[in-house]
């Protein structure tokens, strides 16, 4: 298995991942639409993608990383988005190795770390925990949607 920072050159290959986790959040597929919003991470930079390839160059997974800031602790933060494994290849470490892949990127761009949200029935959370993730129970998140 390879890690790598994907490009504009990987979205095809990324693309049924990325539908695939939106899938796994009750989102109705729509692969014109993704595309865009991919090739516009891409174009404007604003987000860090990994994919995970096996060793034929299929693509078994990838995490999403946005970069924000912490004022508090002035420094930068990274919000991991996104973290899926096609289900074929889960249970093979492919997770495990995104996330540790993130951690590494985040401590190389001198970062106070990483956050995540997820469904409170998302089964991830167990690796989550397993990997040294806390979860929050001394702040609460709010969110408003237009």
């Amino acid at each position: 298995m390879k890690i790598i920072p994907a490009t504009i050159d990987n979205l095809e290959k990324l693309l049924p991942l990325f539908e695939g986790y939106r899938r796994f959040y009750q989102q109705a597929s729509n692969t014109e639409v993704a595309r865009k919003f991919l090739s516009n991470r891409f174009n404007k930079k604003d987000s860090v993608i990994f994919i995970s390839y096996d060793d034929h160059e299929i693509a078994q997974g990838f995490n999403q990383l946005y970069p924000s800031f912490s004022s508090v602790a002035m420094q930068r933060i990274f919000i991991l988005n996104d973290l899926f494994v096609h289900p074929k290849y889960r249970g093979k470490g492919i997770g495990k190795v995104l996330m540790n892949h993130a951690k590494k990127f985040a401590l190389k761009k001198n970062s106070k770390g990483l956050t995540l949200e997820t469904s409170i029935y998302n089964p991830a959370q167990r690796l989550y925990e397993r990997l040294g993730w806390k979860k929050d129970t001394d702040v609460f998140h709010y969110t408003w949607e237009a």
